[in-house]
């Protein structure tokens, strides 16, 4: 075991143990992926058998693996060595950038197989980054902490699934692949590459934990397992009733917490295990044993937190003696700064808002001690009460989840952070806020939320909507001061507000179910026309009269008869008669038989067809015209004397109904090998209204509600809390964007209770209990 490098624990360059994390990591990454690469050639060789017209292709790739299989394997270790490089030269080199940078650098459009290449190892990565969350925080701070540089992340760890997943794509990318192909071998690497590599991280992190790199950091532990997927929905019902108005996320939280306190040596930790165990979420909501506890774990947290982001240094030590020196800002102070923040929130809090990066608790703390000197206070000579700071921590990260995982953009995100203020408030009058479902601030975030999730005011009523919203607001905080019932008047005002709101929404929502169910009978009618007019044309060259008829006039009135009749309808019958009385016609005037009175016979159904797109009248009389002469000039052999059809009206010929994509690019059309069948069942028989979260792959999330399925085509159509079509997709591909980790059930907990959530997703990989 290597002693510590830093004797007073601080971090800053050590090339020994640079050394010792890179020969424990790149040798066996590349020993991995050449062990795998070494058997895609025979997948692939196996795929061919059954790929249908693709078999080419996954021959040609098969033969081109085999070829150049040295040189794929270099390149991945070459990406891996240089990003290494880059951390020991103390610049990290960015994943993101070198994904960029494989274009001219100008405005030129990428390649979409390239655009495919990247999506398919983002996927890739985040596969990882989701299954090795814990160890890889870890991972990223002790690495910082032995390179000298400020922080590493996801984007800039050289051995982070980002990384790994570029050197994956920069293997592959000079290969001659078909993109089908090329993906194939992106789902191989996450299926079979991906299974080893987390034990590698764990492996990596202990040996540096034993080194004694960054000591403040927990040392490496098993995570206790998962509860069965199955199993859960059940289990939460149970928890909720045993629970009464306790929220889901505080539950879970006290559990693990009891867990692991419990499982603890000494007399300390058993008794704080003990007392999670015992007692109960009261029945009314009241502030019990376990909400109790749950505060009291969450400052524990807070503080752990501060304690690794400081960390334990001379100046982190001078710091504290500084602290000493100085005395807390009392709760009257602190309520005049945040009223006069409330009232007036100042430019950089407002910027703060908006941008992704910046956190709003360390913003606002900052923005209350300069505050201070409004009242008269030295802040040279004023720190924050740790309990005002822990309310400031957990209101400041609650909105930074809520800001960055839902759907919040432009003036929408401008009202939500205009709540910041006076929330720290209320946590600093009323932290049951924090454990209390029925609270009625929460009540009141979860509503305003609702009602700005998504809404850019495209329509009228998103609009009014947007408007109440921002007058509950200017209320809120022009009259908030210490008294909480203005919350509960004004969450009662907005749900009535929002109820009648909710009606109009399901009036949009049967009006997109409709839209779509016409659309899909269009698309239908389109396909029935087009594979008629196939049957008798293809391969046959026609005159272009004839040609622009048929393809045009006729399509257009055999869809719209389909449409009105459907595919046994008189009208339907007479159409299609029609095209082939014409093409009899046009195989007599190419046997030159002259004299025949061409399209007599024909000429009330041309009418009927012509009609239907605006040529009434001598209009039509003249299109027929030129379809007689047309055959006339054939049957004489005088082509020069053909002629063209008339200009026709502008008329709203059928167009291919707009597709809404399922919340995510699949590069190509799902497949076989993509999803579990299970999945893609238990969508075919989702009950309608039940809602799903769809996340992009900037994770970003959107609920969708299960509006409608299709009879024709079996596709589902989501809506969103605006009662808007939102994806339309079949089982397959909604099983796929399971698969990808793009699609989830919904846990209607309201955003307050889902942001605590992801408040705890960043919190807990960092704490312990103390001992």
């Amino acid at each position: 075991m290597i002693s510590n490098p830093h004797p007073a624990g601080q971090p800053g360059r050590n090339p020994n143990l640079l050394v010792l994390s890179r020969e424990a990591a790149l040798p066996m990454l590349s020993q991995a992926f050449g062990k795998v690469l070494a058997g895609f050639d025979d997948v692939l060789f196996d795929r061919a058998e059954t790929a249908g017209p693709s078999q080419l292709a996954f021959l040609d790739g098969m033969r081109e693996l085999r070829r150049r299989r040295e040189e794929i394997a270099q390149r991945f270790g070459t990406h891996l060595q240089q990003a290494w490089s880059a951390l020991e030269a103390g610049t990290p080199l960015s994943a993101d950038s070198v994904l960029a940078g494989q274009s001219d650098g100008g405005l030129s459009l990428v390649p979409e197989h390239v655009l495919e290449s990247r999506l398919a190892v983002r996927n890739f990565a985040t596969v990882l980054l989701r299954d090795w969350k814990q160890v890889l925080a870890r991972l990223d701070h002790r690495l910082a902490w032995i390179s000298g540089v400020p922080a590493l992340d996801a984007d800039t760890n050289p051995i982070g699934p980002e990384h790994i997943g570029v050197a994956v794509h920069e293997a592959f990318y000079t290969c001659e692949l078909a993109p089908e192909v090329r993906l194939v071998l992106f789902k191989l690497c996450e299926r079979e590459f991906a299974v080893g590599i987390g034990k590698l991280y764990e492996s990596v992190d202990e040996r540096l934990a034993q080194a004694g790199a960054a000591p403040e950091v927990p040392a490496p532990r098993r995570a206790a397992p998962a509860r069965p997927a199955a199993a859960q929905p059940q289990q939460d019902e149970d928890d909720s009733q045993d629970a009464g108005h306790a929220p889901m996320w505080a539950q879970r939280f006290s559990e693990r917490w009891s867990q692991r306190r419990s499982s603890m040596s000494g007399a300390a930790g058993h008794d704080a295990g003990g007392a999670a165990a015992g007692g109960g979420f009261d029945e009314d909501g009241g502030f019990g044993n376990h909400q109790s506890v749950v505060l009291e774990a969450l400052h524990e947290l807070l503080a752990q937190t501060r304690q690794t982001r400081e960390g334990v240094s001379a100046a982190g030590a001078a710091l504290n003696n500084a602290n000493a020196q100085q005395r807390s800002l009392n709760q009257r102070e602190m309520m005049s700064v945040l009223s006069l923040l409330q009232a007036t929130p100042s430019a950089t809090l407002r910027a703060a808002v908006g941008e992704d990066g910046e956190s709003l608790a360390q913003r606002l703390k900052s923005e209350v001690l300069s505050g201070a000197t409004r009242l008269g206070v030295d802040p040279a000579q004023a720190h924050l009460d740790p309990q005002d700071e822990d309310a400031i921590d957990l209101v400041g990260m609650l909105f930074d989840v809520m800001l960055d995982e839902r759907d919040l953009e432009g003036r929408s995100r401008e009202l939500i952070g205009r709540l910041v203020v006076p929330f720290v408030k209320v946590a600093m009058l009323d932290r049951r806020m924090f454990v209390q479902k029925t609270h009625p601030a929460r009540k009141l975030l979860n509503s305003l939320a609702e009602a700005c999730e998504g809404n850019a005011g495209e329509s009228q009523a998103e609009r009014a909507l947007m408007g109440k919203v921002e007058e509950i607001i200017e209320r809120l905080t022009a009259e908030f001061n210490e008294n909480l019932a203005i919350f509960l008047t004004l969450e009662e005002e907005f749900r009535e507000f929002l109820s009648q709101h909710r009606r109009r929404i399901e009036i949009a929502e049967r009006r997109a179910a409709e839209t779509q169910r016409g659309q899909e009978k269009l698309e239908m009618a389109r396909s029935r026309a087009g594979t008629e007019l196939d049957k008798r044309v293809e391969g046959t060259a026609l005159p272009k009269a004839i040609n622009d008829f048929l393809r045009q006039p006729w399509s257009h009135h055999l869809t719209m008869t389909l449409l009105r009749e459907g595919d046994e309808g008189e009208g339907v019958a007479e159409a299609l008669k029609l095209a082939d009385d014409m093409l009899e016609e046009v195989g007599q005037a190419r046997r030159h038989i002259v004299g025949k009175p061409w399209l007599q016979a024909c000429q009330p159904a041309l009418r009927k067809v012509f009609s239907s797109v605006g040529l009434h009248g001598d209009g039509g009389s003249s299109a027929i015209d030129a379809l007689h002469d047309t055959l006339q000039a054939i049957a004489e052999a005088r082509p020069e004397l053909e002629r063209a059809l008339p200009e026709l009206p502008q008329v709203a010929l059928p167009s291919p109904p707009v597709q809404e994509a399922p919340a995510i690019e699949f590069g190509n059309s799902a497949k076989a090998e993509d999803f579990d069948d299970a999945d893609a069942e238990r969508f075919r028989r989702m009950e309608i209204g039940t809602w799903l979260d769809f996340i992009d792959k900037d994770g970003k999330m959107q609920a969708g509600k299960l509006s409608w399925v299709s009879p024709i085509s079996s596709r589902l159509l989501f809506v969103s809390r605006r009662g808007i079509r939102f994806c339309v997709a079949s089982p397959e591909e909604l099983a796929v964007m399971v698969r990808l980790g793009r699609l989830r059930p919904h846990v209607d907990d309201g955003a307050f209770d889902s942001a605590m959530q992801g408040v705890l997703d960043r919190l807990e990989p960092q704490a312990t209990p103390a001992n």
